[in-house]
């Protein structure tokens, strides 16, 4: 892939064998922003983990502590009491047999599915459509649940969805460069956090591989996930 001029500019600014603490990775992402938009923010980590076995497939949900700075488009896959209570909360689209034929025959203009359990017989059926999205409702995320009100809340206010792609990798945004140091260091260390805490039992070995934080237009940088305390050290005193 060709890249421009200010990409290879900032790209010479970094050192592809250091490891910055989080708040060092986050500044120099920050710094070699070059784009006239906001450019997104996302974090990469590279994980010791066999996907192809289920045990070990990470995957979850986590409310950044300063949101992702997009809001989600949210449908719900409900009836009856269930449905308005989704509609009150904000859903963009909710529906039962409708929204299941709406989605079947070509509408993906959502980043979050949810459903109720009496509705998934029929959400299923969109296994093909959905499942290689990442849009396919689960109750392990918190996306096949009853209290459609609340998830609705929470993944519209910042609640992301993660898990191991085929090769053993989690990666999400984790908001925009305008946002200050401190709250991309607090969501960055967040979820550095949470994919430590879910380590798989039979994960052996190493765990986290690599960490990398990036910018949509910027090089990778890559950070050492062990140095927290030196985040917290800024932290505290900014």
């Amino acid at each position: 892939m060709k890249h421009g001029k200010n990409y290879t500019n900032a790209l010479a600014q970094v050192d592809r064998e250091e490891l910055l603490s989080v708040v060092d990775a986050v500044e120099k992402v920050k710094k070699l922003s070059t784009a006239k938009f906001d450019e997104t923010v996302e974090l990469a980590i590279r994980l010791g983990v066999d996907p192809r076995k289920a045990e070990q497939i990470v995957r979850g949900t986590i409310s950044l502590p300063a949101g992702t700075g997009k809001t989600n488009r949210v449908v719900v896959f409900a009836a009856g009491e269930a449905a308005q209570a989704a509609r009150d909360a904000g859903a963009d689209e909710v529906g039962a047999e409708d929204l299941v034929a709406k989605v079947a025959g070509g509408f993906l203009d959502f980043d979050i599915a949810i459903a109720t359990p009496d509705l998934m017989g029929q959400v299923g059926g969109l296994g093909r459509v959905l499942g290689p999205r990442g849009l396919m409702p689960n109750p392990k995320t918190g996306t096949v649940t009853m209290d459609v009100a609340k998830a609705v809340s929470e993944f519209k206010g910042g609640r992301v969805e993660y898990r191991t792609d085929k090769i053993g990798n989690v990666q999400l945004r984790v908001g925009k460069v305008s946002f200050s140091r401190d709250d991309l260091v607090r969501n960055v260390q967040a979820v550095i956090d949470e994919i430590v805490r879910v380590k798989p039992s039979s994960a052996k070995g190493r765990y986290v591989l690599s960490a990398t934080v990036s910018s949509t237009m910027g090089p990778g940088v890559k950070i050492d996930p062990s140095r927290s305390r030196d985040n917290d050290e800024v932290l505290a005193t900014a």
